[in-house]
């Protein structure tokens, strides 16, 4: 193969992506390169053939070289993107699956499917919402990438202005310093808050919700044992909020400790809700005397079955992260 062959190939190679109207100047441009570089090292003695092949090999891959003379990136999300991609990505991420795969359980659960329908559902619908909005938003990316603004020109794209981010950044964007979790605050808020769901429990046994009545909201049978239990696992993470605050962060051990407080309250009143003996069967009869009663009371079963776990998970995760963000 002589050498007129091998630049004839190369060229026509690097040319097949570039579009048409700047095919020829760009061609010439790069055939004259080549000659430019083969006669340099000719006039050190190398021989034409190891000369020509050298050249080409420190030009590198056609597509590349072609790619950089049309200003065509190679990466589907290039770094001028990346973050306002990966910003937009992980809040929809955060927002729209978990709405999803709850509104979807709700259903299932409201129209009577069994558990095993509900799990294996909310993980389909879970699976296919995270694929759509990955790929969606990717592909609304990369044409952003491939398609740069109209008004931008060639001497301001080969200095990089072309395009700009999607958000420019300034200082009124830089986030708060975000808490450990561990403050004095943050203690006697949990204090209060735990404080408040015992009184609430002790309000709904002794004097009930409904004016006029003392109908307990949840089911008289959990007196004394399981509200007992329940009032010492609240005093318990009570002493774990003055633990945090002691140690000055959290950690790890204590954001397992915390796992298994959420999982001792969540798991036996889930399986309770399921045996019917958490709510007490005869609040909502008393109050809805037009026949919907049945309907009324699987709905806020179901509700409270979604929220118990939810604050649980919620819970445990966020224990998890401020460890995390306290290393």
């Amino acid at each position: 193969m002589d050498t007129a062959t091998l630049t004839d190939r190369y060229v026509d190679a690097a040319m097949r992506t570039v579009p048409e109207k700047q095919r020829a100047d760009l061609a010439a441009e790069l055939r004259a390169s080549i000659d430019d570089d083969i006669d340099a090292r000719l006039e050190q003695g190398e021989p034409r053939e190891s000369a020509e092949r050298a050249v080409l090999v420190e030009l590198g891959d056609p597509d590349v070289l072609a790619a950089r003379y049309t200003d065509r990136p190679l990466q589907l999300i290039g770094p001028r993107y990346f973050l306002d991609w990966w910003r937009l990505l992980k809040l929809l991420l955060w927002i729209v699956t978990p709405l999803a795969a709850f509104g979807v359980a709700l259903g299932k659960v409201l129209s009577g499917a069994s558990f095993g329908e509900v799990a294996g559902t909310v993980a389909s619908v879970t699976l296919a919402v995270i694929v759509h909005l990955a790929f969606w938003t990717t592909l609304v990316f990369a044409l952003i990438e491939r398609y740069p603004q109209a008004g931008a020109n060639a001497a301001s794209r080969s200095r990089g202005r072309g395009r700009a981010p999607l958000v420019e950044w300034s200082p009124d964007q830089l986030p708060d310093p975000r808490e450990n979790g561990a403050a004095f605050s943050d203690m006697i808020a949990s204090i209060v808050m735990l404080a408040v769901g015992a009184g609430a429990v002790l309000w709904d046994h002794f004097l009930g919700f409904v004016p006029g009545t003392r109908l307990p909201f949840l089911h008289p049978d959990l007196w004394p044992w399981w509200i007992g239990a329940l009032l010492v696992v609240m005093a318990i993470e009570a002493v774990l909020a003055v633990v945090v605050h002691a140690a000055g962060r959290w950690t790890y051990p204590l954001a397992v400790a915390n796992t298994v407080l959420a999982l001792v309250v969540a798991v036996p009143a889930l399986w309770l809700l399921m045996q019917g003996q958490l709510l007490n069967p005869d609040f909502w009869p008393t109050l809805v005397t037009d026949g919907e009663a049945e309907n009324v009371s699987r709905v806020v079963a179901t509700v409270t079955g979604f929220g118990i776990a939810g604050i649980a998970a919620w819970d445990v995760i966020d224990g998890f992260l401020k460890a995390r963000r306290s290393r």
